[in-house]
Order: structure tokens, then sequence, then C-alpha cells
């Protein structure tokens, strides 16, 4: 999320987009960058175009090498986004599309079966948040939006991925009661929903090791990893406290097994992960106790030897921020540059990893 998150590409029905035809509004671009540049391949980081909207907690998802990009916390963090637009790396440009049907931060976007699937999430600004069970089925096709099958129980800040065509929901935050609306008064959860558009049907799986919300994933091998986080909970005062976490766990939806793997470094919620090369970059996050930091800090995981490495830095340290991957170009956008739900950015930058020999 905050998530999220580059999954498998699909068929290329979704590539024939015409983005000429059906992305022809609210177009940013920055005529000095192109896709593939002599600092891409170096490694080095570029500012790309910047997204048409500042806001943060976001969770991309890739389909034929266009980003989509849904909803959204706005600045200050009383405003939420209804915005839904593609970035297109090979123009550098945003392209605005059909708007969500209902205004969502920490909304889940992942792709199966050609379709787009957007999830849940909060609704209303702080502190007057309200997880929700709505689940948006988009057609890039045609750009537009229909229903799709609700959550069974109203969730946020949860991790979304997308597996062999199954949509997967893992933790965030549930209504501690049914008629929850505040910041407050939702609980971490360690719930692991899938979703088969084939039946219609959410199914509950086996549940995650660690409660957390604000976790990055991604998925290796058809293997889905859940990165960092936070864990809430309320001091004696009422005040909410926010103790980040390190923990990387592995689900594989083949077994419905659950494996812990190497810890990051360094504990971190509101962070941002991407695929490249078969190794698992990770971005930002923020820490809100004992004091409050937004990390620029890179780590790359390799599954293969479970050994985390530093990747250098972000150039703009951001939470809440997206990170994907297109080509060999992963790609961070958003983000808030201060701790909480103010200060959400625009900035747009990129960088080539190294291929490991």
């Amino acid at each position: 999320m905050t998530g999220q998150h580059p999954r498998p590409r699909t068929r290329a029905t979704v590539a024939a987009l015409a983005v000429g035809a059906l992305l022809t509004t609210a177009c940013t671009t920055v005529p000095a960058s192109s896709s593939e540049t002599s600092s891409d391949r170096t490694g080095g980081w570029q500012e790309r175009a910047p997204m048409a909207l500042e806001r943060q907690e976001l969770y991309p998802e890739v389909v034929d090498d266009l980003i989509y990009v849904a909803g959204g916390l706005l600045s200050p963090n009383t405003g939420v986004s209804a915005h839904f637009d593609a970035y297109d790396p090979a123009a550098d440009a945003w392209h605005r599309l059909a708007t969500l049907p209902q205004a969502r931060h920490h909304i889940g976007l992942a792709e199966a079966d050609g379709s787009l699937y957007a999830v849940g999430g909060f609704s209303g600004g702080f502190p007057r948040w309200r997880a929700e069970s709505d689940s948006f089925v988009y057609s890039p096709r045609d750009d537009t939006w229909s229903a799709g099958v609700d959550l069974p129980e109203p969730r946020a800040e949860f991790v979304i991925e997308s597996v062999r065509d199954q949509v997967f929901v893992i933790g965030g935050r549930v209504r501690e009661t049914p008629d929850a609306t505040t910041f407050t008064t939702h609980v971490d959860s360690d719930r692991n929903e899938m979703f088969d558009p084939a039946t219609g049907l959410w199914t509950r799986l086996a549940p995650a090791p660690t409660l957390r919300n604000s976790a990055a994933s991604a998925v290796v091998d058809d293997r889905i990893y859940v990165i960092g986080g936070r864990e809430f909970s309320l001091a004696e005062d009422g005040s909410a406290v926010q103790e980040n976490v390190a923990t990387v766990e592995v689900y594989d939806p083949a077994t419905d097994e659950w494996e812990t793997v190497a810890p990051l470094p360094e504990a971190r919620g509101g962070l941002a992960a991407a695929v490249h090369d078969g190794s698992i970059y990770v971005f930002g996050g923020e820490q809100h106790d004992p004091a409050p930091v937004v990390y620029d800090d890179v780590w790359r995981y390799d599954p293969e030897t479970d050994e985390w490495t530093t990747a250098g830095e972000l150039p703009t340290p951001r939470h809440g921020l997206g990170a994907a991957t297109v080509g060999d170009v992963i790609h961070t956008f958003g983000g808030g540059t201060e701790v909480g739900g103010n200060f959400a950015s625009a900035r747009h930058e990129a960088f080539a990893p190294e291929r490991e020999s």
C-alpha cells in the first residue's frame, strides 16, 4: 500500500487499450524524459511525469505495460479522491480514466482475467475513516466501471495481489464494531481471502501469522510476500499507538500455507514494493512511534538466498507511495513527504536496477 506491487502481466486483450482512443483526457507529459535512457541503463534515478493529483495511500496495478492508480488520500487529509488514471511509460504521460464509483483511500487494485478489481478501502477523510466492503470492476477495453462482489467483511490497509487470475486480500484493518466510523475504531486483521472471478465467490483461507496493516507485498514464483507494516493499538489515554514491524511472511496459494523468511533490515510501515529480475525491492515508509520519521531507504530481497541488501535511496523520502515495474524500470510515485496523512506528493521517480550476475 499501502501498498502496493507488480504482478504477473496477463493477456494482451488489455494491451489494445488504444491509448490514443480511450485514454484521451487530462494528459500530463514531460518531453525531456523517455522510457529508455542512459541513466536508466546504469541504474540512476530519473524524474518522470508527475501525477496529475497529489495523493498518497496508493495500491497500483500493472496491466500490459500501463500502471493504473485508483483513489487516494489528499492534502489536507480530510480529502479523499475518486481519481483514476493510468501511466504510459513509453509516452511518459498520465491519462485520466473513468472516475472511480466512490472516493476511497487505501483501496486495493488487482488484475484478474482481463479486468481490474478495486476492493475495499476507507471512505471519509481523517478522522472519520470507515472501512468498506465494496468491490468495483473496471474494463480497460471499454473504460467503464461496474459493481463487483463485496468483500465478506469491510476492510482497508490490506495487501492485495493477483495469482493465476485469482485475487488475494491479506491483513489490513477492519471495523471494531459494525458502526465504526473513525480511525481509532478499527483493529488489525489476519484475514486471508481469495476472490475467484470464475465462480464469483470469496473464499476464506489460512490466516496470516501476523496481524498488521500498511504492509507492502509482491509476488515471486506465484508466492505472495507480505513485507513489514505496522501494528495498531490504543494507549491508556485512548491515543493511537502505531508500531512498525520487520516481519516478512510468504503465502503459497498452491498449498494454503505460510512461511516466515528473513525480516526487513529495519521495521517499516507505509512502504512500497516492486519486483525486478526475480528480486523484491522495497521503498521508503514511515515511523510514527517513538518519533516521526519518513524514510528514503531502498532494500533488495533475494528469494533464492533469503537475504536483504541495501539498494540505494529514494531521491525524495516518502511513505504511502506506489511502486510498479514496467520492463526494466521501477516507478515510484505519489506518497506523503512527512509523517501522517498530510503532505501528499505528485512526485514520480524511476530507476532501473542493475541486473544481478
